[in-house]
């Protein structure tokens, strides 16, 4: 199934939700970053929960970045997505390995960590981005998701994130959800959300079982008369570009671009979201200094 992230309404409800499959997004990530298992399901989480986050804005050239910083071996994880929900991140440690904590459960928790912080800055260009801290929950991002938007947005919410990983290390499915309550939503709402979620149990074990990004929505909001939004084509995406890096050269300034060319004679640049290198001649670097 193409990866789409899929926005509903409750006709009969206050409530909305996004939806998301993702599996070509994270096996992607996989891929650029070469992640082992454990490293594959968390930047996997966090790159959907920043994709539909993304995917909500309301301003074309909008951003969402997600920073997990946790104390456990990951070292942190950063995922950034455009208002149309395409996303880009990485892991700072992709080669951690640990053990299952349970059959094909892979222990994200304890990868990541439960003493730190996740931040959430939302770039809807003003003149300040709109930046909200809380501490993780859990580690597991979609509760520390669900956490971010209680505390920091007073937005009840229910997130679900997975990311089942094949015996060959790739991705096999990947995908999530958020609902959330409107003002005016009551309990009987609250009780027909629970209800659906107990139903559908994990998402990769309903996306493994043959339902597409659709098909996890309707199941797990059945309760509610539907109304969609919109169903957009989400990818793995880096604006990284070598007019960009050469920006950032020129905004180093003269005294370290001189350092540069002194001590190396040339610059090597990679990207941190698609390891993709650029290099820098001694010549075009001395050209760049000329410029300033």
């Amino acid at each position: 199934m193409a990866d789409q992230i899929i926005r509903v309404l409750a006709k009969n409800a206050p409530v909305k939700a996004s939806v998301i499959t993702a599996r070509d997004m994270v096996e992607r990530a996989r891929q650029i970053h070469r992640t082992l298992p454990v490293a594959t399901a968390a930047l996997g989480r966090t790159l959907m929960a920043a994709s539909m986050m993304g995917n909500q804005l309301k301003e074309d050239n909008g951003s969402v970045t997600l920073r997990i910083k946790g104390d456990g071996p990951l070292g942190g994880i950063t995922a950034v997505a455009d208002s149309a929900g395409n996303a880009r991140g990485y892991v700072v440690n992709p080669a951690v390995d640990l053990p299952l904590k349970g059959p094909a459960k892979l222990d994200v928790g304890s990868a990541v960590g439960r003493d730190g912080s996740l931040t959430v800055i939302k770039d809807l260009n003003l003149k300040e981005p709109y930046v909200g801290t809380v501490p993780l929950v859990s580690g597991e991002i979609a509760e520390d998701i669900t956490s971010y938007f209680a505390e920091s947005e007073q937005i009840p919410t229910a997130c679900a994130l997975g990311v089942l990983v094949d015996v060959d290390q790739s991705v096999l499915c990947a995908g999530g959800y958020l609902i959330q309550l409107l003002p005016g939503a009551d309990d009987a709402a609250i009780s027909a959300i629970e209800r659906g979620i107990e139903k559908v149990g994990p998402v990769t074990e309903a996306l493994r079982g043959g339902l597409d990004a659709r098909g996890l929505v309707e199941h797990v909001l059945s309760e509610f008369e539907l109304e969609e939004l919109s169903a957009e084509p989400v990818e793995y995406r880096c604006y990284c570009s070598r007019d960009r890096v050469t920006r950032a050269l020129i905004s180093m300034g003269r005294e370290e671009l001189e350092a540069l060319l002194r001590e190396q004679g040339k610059a090597e640049l990679t990207c941190q979201f698609c390891d993709k290198v650029y290099h820098y001649t001694k010549e075009e670097l001395e050209a760049l200094l000329a410029s300033l």
